[in-house]
């Protein structure tokens, strides 16, 4: 599994996968993982031939900034739970996506 931090580098990567034929599955998150996310993740890997997942806690779905603190942030800790079920993993900045 590859982490991608630049929306750059997951177009490319995203569209050099489909040149090469392959389909791509999609799983977006906010991270703090659980079963149901690999669960999720899971069945991309079975329906696709690529499977990119986002970590990305967006501090527009927040509409309190305390829960947006709150928020837990478990980056290393998701990256072990994926291991090989993604074969990316998009894990931008607040910057790099705003």
């Amino acid at each position: 599994m590859k982490i991608i931090n630049t929306v750059e580098e997951l177009i490319e990567t995203a569209v050099r996968e489909r040149a090469a034929g392959k389909s791509i599955g999609m799983v977006p998150t906010m991270g703090a993982l659980h079963e149901g996310h690999l669960s999720l993740i899971r069945r991309a890997h079975e329906e696709n031939d690529v499977v990119f997942c986002s970590i990305f806690v967006n501090p527009v779905q927040f509409n309190n900034a305390e829960d947006l603190a709150k928020y837990p942030r478990t980056l290393e800790a998701d990256v072990q739970l994926i291991g090989d079920l993604a074969d990316y993993v998009f894990a931008p900045t607040v910057e790099e996506v705003f």
